[in-house]
This record gives C-alpha cells, structure tokens and sequence, in this order.
C-alpha cells in the first residue's frame, strides 16, 4: 500500500465515523487503569517540574478535589513526594480542554464512534473565567465541580440514556452551518445540545430546583458542547490512528510547555518542541505580557477538520479571538493545502457547504512551510487566575519536521 493509498484509509475512516454521545460515568468506572492516584492531563507526557503554572494549579486543584489533601501545600507537597501519577489524556483516550485534568471521581462524557466500535471520553464543561481547566483551585471552583459530579453530571446521564444518545456528527455538521467553528465558538451548537437534551431532561423526575439549576447551566454556558465535540473529534481521530504507511496527524495537543502530535503510521510516538504564546484579545486588566504558552487537548478539533479549519463558518470568532472575518475565510482556505481531503458532513455555507479541510499531511506541512492554524483560549502563566483571554497560534514547525524524519526512517 503506498502512502497515499494509506492516507486515503485514514481519512476515509474520519469521514465514516458516527460519533454519539451516549451518556455520563464518573471516570474511574469507564477509563480503563484510571485509579485515585493518577491525574490525567492535556498535551504530551510532561513531569511535574516542567509544568506551566495553569497545568500546575489545575494538578493541586484535582488532588484537593479527590480529597487526597486538605491545602494545596499539603497537596503540593504529596505530588513532589512522587505520591500522585501523571499521564496524557489521550493515553487514556480521552481529552480535556486546556489544563486538561481528570481525577478518578470526576463525571465525564462518553462518546461512542458506532461504525468503529471505539470510545472517547471528556469531563464536562465548568463555563468560563476562573475555572479548574484555567489553573484555579480555589474554594468556589472546587464547589462548582462537585455540583458538577453530584447533580449535573448524573441528569445529563439520565436523560442521554432516555434520548438513545446524541448523534453528534449531525450536531456538528449543524452548528458549523448556523456560525460555529465548533472550538472557542459553540454558540449554536450548546443551544442544540440543550434543545435536543431539555425533553427528556424534564422527563427525568429531577427535583425541581436542581432540574432548573442544570437547565440554567445548558443556557448559560456556550461552551456546554466543547467537550462532547472533543470527544467526537477524539473518536473519529482514533479510528484513523494505527494505519501502517499513513502520515496523516491524529492528534495535536499542547501542555502549556509543549506542543506534541501524533501520526497515524508512527504509532504512539510523540513529536514535541516547546508551544508559542497564543497572540489575541485579552480580558480587562490583562495583557500580553500574563499569557501562558499554548495549552489544551481542545486542538483535537482542529486535527479533525474543524475549530480554526473551519474559521470560514464562524467569522464572528474573531471578535474573541482576534483577526477579522477575511482572515477567518482565509484560514479555512489555507488548511486545504496541508490536508488529504475534505469532509463533505461539516460543509460550509460562506464556501458553498464545501467541506471543512481533513486529514493533516505531515509530508504537506513541511513541504509548504504551512502549519495547522489552531484558536484558543489563554491561561494567566501564573496558577490560581485562570482564563485572560483567547487567541490565534500555530504549532512550532520543528513537531511536523521530527515526524516526517521518524517516518523516512520506517522506508524500505
């Protein structure tokens, strides 16, 4: 099989998946491995001596939130005693925006890919500002996540199962049409989730108050879909992975000291260099100057041909994330020449509905010069202040360069 042929079987098996959200389980009872003592987290495997501040204080925050200490010297001091395991989430096959931390006891998502067979997981999403995926941990962060595990989490899991799930390929391809990118811009699509979700939400014989309190979450969070999204992106993505001879990328995750990808014929091997500072608007009383390095799994989406790949959809995300509606058209427009194909379900109306850019070629990145346009949210460097703002980035070259080299290697 040649390369090419091989990218055609990687990328045919992204635009064969059918992603659906089929319910909610605390993450010890589903992530196989996963016991109290290990902290999931985004990016590549990282040590807790090169953590960034945001993924840092995310780390005391999951310790203090399992109970494992009662401050966050005590849980500091557990971590620096060897006493708590770190590793990627998609080790795990799951993914977590930003910090990207998951504990045995938190809620996630669980999205089945049902023409392949495989799983993927994300926690739900805590909104936004001063939030645990940000790095902080205080009081009123942790309070938020346990409501999140003790009430929300279990509605949303009755009321998925009574749904039969939810088809999130056709949630996506909806959003994309009503001016989402489906990465910092979930507006249509968490609107969808709560319209399709609020029958049997009702139907679940929820106390009043805490019915009213999840129904208040849906509508008051944009982001409420992100991290079903991102475990759609990660199962279709993970259906690619694993084809011997493909140089198609399947995964592109930053830690906030690395950014790290993986390619489809080169196993599970990463490719780092140090992740840029996002570049972007910033919250009042922010600059620059406060921005960590780049960090999150949520770059899954734009491994799967949306997020930034999709920009040409959602021109009113650079009212967030900065640029203008011509440099939205004009993202999209440049991913086509990294790419294998193209997704005819994702199609994009201001491009007459032609399908978001597929399957990242690291042949074509190095090639080009051309690497993935990605937009994010930032984190403040130092832990504890969480999200300042949101910005573009784009992956270091070096990443792209190491894997074609590793993959000239495995050539006969």
């Amino acid at each position: 099989m040649t390369i090419d042929e091989a990218n055609r079987r990687a990328t045919q098996a992204v635009l064969e998946s059918r992603p659906v959200l089929v319910g909610t389980a605390p993450a010890a009872e589903v992530i196989a491995g996963m016991h109290k003592h290990l902290i999931l987290h985004a990016g590549p495997p990282i040590t807790w001596a090169r953590m960034s501040g945001p993924l840092r204080g995310a780390v005391l925050g999951g310790v203090l939130y399992e109970g494992l200490a009662r401050d966050d010297r005590e849980a500091q001091a557990l971590v620096e005693r060897g006493e708590v395991q770190f590793a990627p989430c998609h080790h795990y096959r799951a993914v977590g925006p930003m910090a990207g931390v998951t504990t045995a006891s938190m809620p996630v998502y669980v999205v089945e890919n049902r023409a392949f067979g495989n799983r993927a997981y994300s926690t739900l999403n805590e909104g936004y500002g001063k939030v645990l995926r940000y790095g902080a941990y205080s009081d009123d962060v942790l309070q938020r996540l346990r409501w999140l595990r003790d009430v929300c989490a279990p509605v949303l899991g009755k009321a998925l199962e009574r749904s039969g799930g939810l088809d999130m390929k056709n949630l996506i391809a909806q959003q994309v049409q009503m001016g989402d990118e489906g990465h910092n811009r979930n507006k249509a699509g968490s609107a969808l989730m709560a319209r399709l979700l609020a029958p049997h939400l009702a139907r679940t014989s929820t106390r009043s108050d805490d019915l009213a309190a999840v129904l208040t979450y849906l509508a008051d969070n944009d982001l409420a879909v992100l991290n079903p999204v991102m475990a759609s992106c990660k199962a279709m993505m993970d259906a690619a992975h694993g084809i011997a001879g493909s140089t198609v990328v399947t995964c592109m995750a930053r830690n906030g000291t690395d950014f790290g990808i993986r390619v489809s014929g080169l196993g599970d091997a990463w490719f780092t260099a140090p992740a840029e500072v996002p570049v972007g608007l910033f919250f009042p009383g922010f600059t620059q100057d406060d921005a960590n390095p780049d960090i999150g799994d949520s770059t899954i989406t734009e491994t799967a041909g949306l997020g930034a790949f999709a920009m040409a959809a959602a021109p009113a995300i650079v009212k967030f994330v900065g640029g203008t509606p011509q440099l939205a058209v004009q993202s999209t427009l440049e991913m086509y020449e990294i790419t294998v194909t193209e997704n005819p379900a994702f199609g994009i109306p201001q491009l007459d509905f032609r399908g978001t850019p597929t399957g990242i070629d690291i042949r074509k990145v190095v090639k080009t010069g051309i690497t993935p346009r990605v937009n994010t949210g930032i984190a403040h460097r130092r832990p504890g202040i969480g999200q300042v703002g949101a910005g573009l980035v784009r992956p270091p070259l070096a990443c792209f360069e190491q894997a074609v080299e590793a993959f000239a290697a495995t050539l006969p």
